[in-house]
């Protein structure tokens, strides 16, 4: 075997991973996971899908995640919004504004069953969301009532939820909160009609409750809107047992000042 040869095939040996990713690379080269333009990486976004995604950033409100319009300098701030409804959950916080590449690649996951969309967008959420994963003793995400499991056949909010969780040496226990009602979709409904819709549909098993009491959970999800899912399922951890619970998801809803 020539000389030159040998030393390039043990280094191929000594990492099968890395050559079976270069030869899929060549066959089927990366794409952007929002409108399939060529990447440099896997599970990426190309530089106009990047620059389409309106990322929130500080300053935001404490409790809504939502971003100010202006940087007062003041650390802790408070929006109007979160002071005239105070949310049943501790803090939100999401990725970026639900619109552009955003809400594409929301729909896609959900109802183009790209779930190797999940990668790419759990780790953009615990990038956003790392203070409340820090400080989580497990991830929750929201359940999805069985009938509408069966027929999706995943549960986004699970699947973002382990790429949360991934790598950051924190659980993830669906177990612990389920959907024990039928609700009608939330798109469409005014804010108290989404309230109204969700009423008693979370509950905590019977016999999680041990393994949830005194804890802190961070429940998770693909899209906040007005706030009314993320405020039910937190009403019935606390009631539950849970000491606190955090939301994060991957978009929200700005502009009419909830979220």
């Amino acid at each position: 075997m020539p000389g030159s040869l040998a030393p390039a095939l043990r280094r191929l040996a000594r990492a099968p991973g890395l050559a079976l990713r270069g030869l899929l690379g060549l066959v089927y080269p990366p794409v952007c996971i929002a409108c399939g333009a060529a990447t440099g990486s896997p599970h990426a976004l190309c530089a106009g899908c990047w620059t389409g995604m309106r990322f929130i950033e500080r300053p935001w409100c404490e409790r809504l995640g939502t971003p100010f319009a202006v940087d007062l300098g003041v650390p802790g701030l408070i929006s109007p919004a979160a002071m005239a409804a105070p949310p049943v959950f501790a803090r939100a916080r999401s990725v970026a504004r639900y619109d552009d590449t955003a809400r594409r690649l929301v729909h896609r996951l959900k109802y183009e069953d790209r779930l190797d969309l999940a990668v790419a967008m759990g780790r953009m959420m615990a990038r956003a969301g790392r203070d409340l994963v820090a400080e989580a003793d497990t991830i929750v995400p929201v359940p999805l009532w069985r009938w509408r499991l069966w027929r999706r056949r995943f549960n986004q909010a699970a699947l973002l939820a382990r790429h949360v969780a991934a790598g950051e040496g924190r659980s993830v226990e669906a177990g612990l909160l389920l959907r024990v009602r039928r609700t009608r979709p939330q798109v469409g409904l005014s804010r108290p009609a989404r309230a109204e819709n969700l009423q008693g549909a979370f509950r905590v098993p019977e016999a999680a409750r041990p393994r949830l009491s005194g804890r802190r959970i961070l429940l998770v999800d693909d899209v906040m809107t007005t706030g009314a899912t993320a405020n039910a399922a937190a009403r019935a951890l606390l009631r539950g047992g849970a000491a606190a619970v955090d939301v994060l998801t991957f978009a929200c809803v700005v502009g009419d000042g909830v979220t």
